[in-house]
């Protein structure tokens, strides 16, 4: 259950990595290959030099269709294709379509450049969520066109797709995702393999190609095609790792940059787990608290009832049964924002009190992605397809039993989720992963804003002081919010003007600045 940072969580199969989006809606040569280091991409690919003297490609405007299972974004968005190289170490190869959309600054006279948004996942759509969440940004659309793109094997960006909805339902329903016997352990692995298998053989040509320094490339071209010298991005959640990614590549197209929601730079893909159990216990443990509970005896009681959930499922009016798996996501949901928390109290009190699991099943699917009609999108694909693109760890179930007693240690609720996924993920996956983790040294570029939030579920507050050091002396710029919740900007006024004033008008703030 990884987890995801955040325009919506979700599971990508019974394995549920919870994904890291924004919660702005409750971003080699040709010679003999060097020695492979642990960290992220070698700093250039063929083409990647610093001073291109190529003619940005040519953009052409169109008024935008409604993308899949949302509606037409309306008269004052313009959306395009950029096509870049499938394999950027082979440019002159075939090529993929990168899928734009753009609102125009309102104040034309003091217009500053574009700003590209990625609000996380991985496998967010910013063609679909940045219209959405405009409203949040109406102030940067002054000066700024808001720009959003499909990450490569993204939605419009020939998104990986890797099973159909029966077959995810059926995942859902069968496949334990803390498996207790050798029996359901040998399904859950079996499960993770399929999946990749499914992604392989229904996405095959792409799937090489998907990882986040790709992505950071296609940036790079996009910010070309827009006809900007420097980048100005603002990325949330796995959006800090894609920026923090450009910002190593191309330090010195770094212009205007806001990291809110900040994955940690130096964990490896076990890290990330451990670092998971400890966001959302904490989160847990401050929910609980601001319920007039004790927060060790509150966990007790939902780790309690998840063991009997996991013996008898509990029932719904949809005739369908929320079992332990479900549950877990249901609980994870809401504590991506403290808005969230009353809908988890009525989600655990009917489970509790009633024995029903209509409202944890509701937060579950919408979490996954799931509609009405049993329809799953598949930016779970997505997210699997990237970050298993990126990761070069590949933990065995053995592996991953071993973790969970330090995770259950750390969170009752979420910690053998969160074990078992290290194993589950990317088990048997059919490409290799680039890193043990990301690099995102950027000696050179300018001054990059890092926000965290203490009391973040998704991306704890700590990633974020690693990130602004990995940035380098005089490039990372840590902004602390003290707070609840998977990102700042629209949430907290004091957070909410310092990015502005960066933004708007290039005031950098104080390295170590609070905002309470």
């Amino acid at each position: 259950m990884r987890v995801r940072g955040r325009t919506r969580a979700g599971a990508a199969t019974a394995g549920a990595a919870l994904l890291l989006v924004t919660a702005v809606l409750t971003g080699c040569d040709d010679g003999p290959a060097p020695p492979q280091s642990s960290k992220g991409p070698s700093p250039r690919a063929p083409g990647e030099s610093s001073k291109s003297s190529e003619a940005p490609p040519a953009l052409d405007w169109a008024r935008c269709d409604a993308p899949e299972g949302g509606t037409e974004p309306g008269p004052g968005w313009r959306c395009a294709t950029l096509d870049v190289p499938l394999d950027h170490a082979a440019p002159d190869g075939g090529t993929i379509g990168i899928a734009l959309i753009r609102k125009a600054a309102t104040r034309k006279s003091e217009r500053l450049g574009s700003m590209l948004f990625n609000f996380g996942g991985p496998g967010g759509s910013g063609v679909g969520i940045l219209p959405r969440a405009a409203g949040s940004y109406r102030q940067l659309n002054t000066r700024y066109d808001l720009v959003g793109f499909d990450p490569r094997g993204v939605a419009a960006s020939s998104g990986v797709h890797c099973r159909s909805d029966k077959d995810q339902e059926r995942a859902y329903r069968e496949v334990d995702m803390t498996p207790d016997t050798p029996a359901e352990e040998a399904a859950f692995i079996a499960d993770g393999r399929d999946f990749g298998a499914g992604c392989a053989r229904l996405s095959g040509t792409v799937l090489p190609h998907v990882g986040t320094a790709n992505a950071a490339r296609d940036m790079d071209a996009i910010r070309r095609a827009l006809g900007d010298e420097k980048l100005s991005y603002f990325g949330i959640s796995y959006g800090t790792e894609l920026g923090g990614t450009y910002a190593h590549l191309f330090p010195e197209r770094v212009g205007r940059v806001v990291l809110d929601a900040v994955v940690d730079p130096t964990a490896d893909s076990v890290g990330h787990a451990r670092n998971q159990a400890t966001g959302f216990q904490r989160a847990l443990e401050n929910y609980l608290k601001d319920r007039g509970q004790d927060p060790g005896a509150g966990t007790r009681r939902i780790a309690a009832l998840l063991e009997r959930i996991d013996r008898d499922p509990l029932p719904t009016s949809s005739g369908r049964e929320l079992n332990e798996s479900l549950a877990v996501i249901g609980i994870v949901k809401p504590l991506y924002s403290r808005s969230g928390w009353p809908t988890l109290t009525a989600a655990l009190d009917e489970a509790e009190d009633s024995g029903r699991g209509d409202r944890l099943l509701e937060l579950a699917d919408a979490y996954n992605g799931r509609d009405g009609s049993g329809h799953y999108d598949t930016q779970n694909h997505s997210q699997r397809a990237i970050s298993c693109a990126d990761a070069r760890a590949r933990p065995t179930a053995a592996e991953a039993r071993a973790l969970l007693p330090e995770f259950r240690k750390l969170s009752p609720v979420f910690g053998p989720f969160l074990a078992w996924d290290t194993a589950g993920w990317c088990a048997d996956w059919p490409v290799e992963g680039e890193h043990d983790t990301p690099e995102a040294s950027a000696p050179g570029a300018g001054p990059v804003l890092v926000i965290g939030t203490t009391g973040d579920p998704a991306t704890p507050y700590e990633g974020a002081r690693r990130m602004a050091d990995e940035l380098g002396e005089g490039v990372g710029v840590m902004l602390t919010n003290k707070g609840e919740g998977h990102g700042s900007y629209g949430v907290s006024p004091c957070v909410t003007s310092v990015v502005d004033a960066y933004f708007l008008e290039g005031k950098v703030p104080a390295d170590g600045r609070t905002c309470s």
